[in-house]
């Protein structure tokens, strides 16, 4: 069962909104963000970059994030931002030159992700989760939201749908050519029909904001035990969230790009695959596969396809089936000696979207000795994977829609 929450967002003004709302800071080229910080005075990037007020951009732990805290209230201060007068829900669409994503946003519970209602499908860094939860300690609110998911339901489907009939309290474009629109939901029936609706739902699965999930759990574990009165209804104990059903979303690859060939040449490295796959050189044409437990491979100045070999391959679990698991069973850690695939500076990744010419211009560079492709992972997949307890490797999906910060906000403290 799962549990959801209204909440009284904190949100952008409707005439600011399209200037204050902002990608995650970390996906902004230097010059880019920098630009924005110089030329928009309304953007949240100066909340989450505090130090540019200051001329001071290498300021760094505790007191960073009680800089954000100090910036986020001025920001509230201007009245940039409002926060509503009663907890509502709210329908949220993004529309991309390719796609149309709706769903809702919502506070969901920490302790569904305890109770294994909000699964995981990779794993998070310690050091990252202890990071981030002294950041909402000290700053005391979600600006992103998780993206969860769930199996299509047409309860929500329905009242989804009623609300984008009405007109939305915001409409805007951002500058990535992306349409943004939210309405708010803050009748109390339809509140319940979505509570009702969810709590029928057995799994929500975490598509993208593992970090941020973990750290908000770890934050409400630590503050339930230094609070005599805790009750378990506190806001703390949940954290902002986006649903969207399985269906919407957008699943692609991340292709893998390798510095050395581990003292192999060219040649040798061929032969140490013969192992496990047949192997077809293309040459020049583009390959890119079409079916799993097929791969690409630019070697060299040449394209190759690579079909896995089944008797030479043992299927002992569903995430031995996985194409990424694949690659790193019989060509990452045997012959190329990657052991660490999340740590080992050989290795890198990058999403492809594109026409898969990426897997030959980095190689061709010189940065890189040999690049893989694969299919992208199926929502199936991530769920037979997640619900048999296992855990799929870093950098196996890169999920879209990639959500937008402070078009609400769900303060807990």
């Amino acid at each position: 069962m799962a549990t959801i929450k209204p909440f009284k967002a904190v949100r952008p003004t409707r005439d600011k909104v399209a200037l204050v709302s902002s990608k995650s800071y970390e996906t902004y080229p230097e010059d880019e963000l920098n630009s924005k910080l110089a030329y928009n005075p309304f953007t949240f990037l100066h909340v989450v970059n505090p130090g540019y007020k200051y001329h001071k951009q290498d300021i760094t732990g505790e007191q960073r994030f009680k800089l954000v805290h100090n910036r986020y209230l001025e920001f509230k201060e201007d009245q940039i931002f409002t926060q509503e007068e009663k907890p509502a829900l709210y329908v949220y669409q993004k529309i991309t030159p390719t796609h149309s994503f709706s769903g809702i946003i919502t506070a969901t519970s920490t302790q569904d992700y305890h109770d294994n209602t909000i699964k995981i499908h990779e794993r998070t860094l310690k050091k990252r989760e202890l990071l981030f939860e002294n950041y909402l300690k000290n700053t005391g609110f979600n600006a992103e939201p998780v993206l969860l998911t769930y199996p299509d339901d047409t309860t929500v489907n329905k009242i989804i749908q009623k609300y984008q009939q009405k007109r939305a309290e915001y409409e805007f474009t951002s500058t990535d050519k992306n349409v943004h629109l939210l309405w708010i939901v803050e009748d109390s029936e339809d509140i319940q029909v979505l509570v009702s609706a969810f709590e029928k739902i057995s799994t929500l699965y975490i598509a993208d904001g593992h970090h941020r999930t973990t750290s908000s759990c770890l934050l409400a574990k630590n503050l339930a035990d230094e609070n005599p009165n805790h009750t378990g209804k506190e806001d703390y104990n949940f954290f902002m969230s986006y649903l969207l059903s399985e269906s919407q979303l957008s699943i692609y690859e991340f292709n893998r790009f390798i510095k050395d060939l581990n003292g192999l040449t060219p040649d040798e490295f061929l032969i140490e695959l013969d192992t496990y796959f047949r192997i077809e050189k293309r040459g020049q044409e583009l390959y890119k596969p079409k079916e799993k437990h097929h791969f690409s491979m630019y070697l060299k100045g040449e394209f190759y396809a690579l079909y896995l070999r089944k008797s030479a391959y043992e299927f002992s679990d569903e995430l031995s089936e996985l194409d990424a698991e694949i690659l790193y069973r019989t060509v990452l850690k045997p012959i190329l000696g990657i052991e660490d695939i999340r740590n080992d500076s050989k290795i890198i990744y990058s999403q492809d979207k594109s026409d898969g010419l990426e897997l030959k211009t980095k190689v061709d560079s010189g940065d890189f000795k040999v690049s893989f492709g694969m299919m992208p992972t199926t929502i199936d997949e991530i769920k037979t994977i997640v619900d048999k307890g296992l855990v799929m490797p870093p950098k196996t999906t890169y999920i879209e829609p990639k959500l937008r910060s402070a078009l609400t906000i769900y303060e807990f403290l």
